[in-house]
């Protein structure tokens, strides 16, 4: 286990991010406060240039550095910075940075992810991290992320004072597809307390009670969670814009689903809360929060 205060000293100066939304930008200003350089490149350009101290890039190509973070919502985004001449291969070629690390920051399945790093390791000599983070927006914020890291140990090691910028966890626990499975691990157990507060506020709105008031029983007691300190206020208000959305906790239920399968696991409470969360995106509340699973419970969403 290793956490930011057995962190090695030396940073790596040679460092981009690519994907600077909810997560991406934070991180990127968590980073420039540690003293880093870092060159930013977004598809909407304007949120990387709302970031102060980076160097924003207008390709891929552009932000081809030594280590590379992605900050993506799925592999295929990943992969797709890759080619053509405003891709990352051409732009790492032109910088003549022969061995580059690309980490990969988003949820994305543990199989694709692992066959995707072996590819780029064996046609083009990169090396792919896998390090999906857990901690939501807040936890970007406050530079307390959860890091799962899978990867070659001896390029996770350098990375390690890099993540301690922005994570106050970081474990490496195996080659890369490893942090995946953890991360897949980690949503089993978000997706499901979501659901569980969402019907215990649905019950507690349909008997008329206080949801502040129910709230404050469950934080005191067995119940409280760090789900319901950050995300507690969205069932209060009625409020589910922005957020983790409902679409990508249906993601990692599928990467989920597909692990089961690949293990000969039988997972009920995943398969359930799967099945709500299908529904719930079928009604059109996809790019809602998760807590909005809240209104498919009350069958507002339906």
């Amino acid at each position: 286990m290793t956490d930011t205060q057995n962190l090695i000293p030396d940073l790596p100066t040679s460092v981009a991010l690519l994907g600077t939304g909810p997560m991406g930008a934070p991180i990127a200003r968590n980073i420039l406060a540690g003293g880093v350089p870092l060159t930013l490149w977004n598809r909407t350009a304007e949120k990387a240039r709302a970031i102060e101290g980076g160097r924003v890039a207008a390709t891929p190509a552009g932000a081809a550095a030594e280590v590379v973070l992605t900050v993506l919502p799925d592999l295929p985004q990943v992969a797709d910075l890759l080619s053509g001449e405003d891709g990352l291969l051409a732009g790492w070629r032109a910088a003549g940075i022969e061995k580059p690390v690309l980490v990969v920051h988003g949820t994305v399945s543990p199989v694709a992810v692992a066959r995707f790093a072996e590819d780029c390791r064996r046609q083009h000599g990169v090396t792919v991290v896998d390090a999906p983070l857990s901690g939501g927006t807040i936890g970007a914020e406050e530079g307390r992320l959860s890091t799962m890291v899978g990867g070659p140990a001896d390029v996770v090691q350098r990375l390690l004072p890099l993540f301690g910028l922005y994570s106050s966890t970081v474990i490496r626990f195996g080659e890369t597809g490893a942090g995946s499975t953890v991360k897949a691990c980690n949503q089993i157990v978000v997706s499901a307390t979501v659901t569980a507060l969402a019907e215990a506020m649905a019950v507690a709105t349909a008997s008329g009670l206080d949801l502040a008031q129910v709230q404050s029983i469950l934080a005191g007691g067995l119940a409280n969670s760090e789900v319901l300190r950050q995300k507690g206020q969205r069932w209060i208000d009625g409020e589910f814009d922005g957020g983790g959305s409902a679409k990508n906790q249906l993601k990692d239920l599928n990467f989920i689903a597909e692990i089961a399968k690949d293990t000969g696991l039988k997972l009920p409470l995943s398969a359930s809360v799967r099945g709500a969360f299908e529904l719930m995106v079928a009604a059109g509340d996809g790019d809602l929060d998760h807590t909005g699973i809240y209104r498919t419970v009350l069958g507002q969403g339906l």
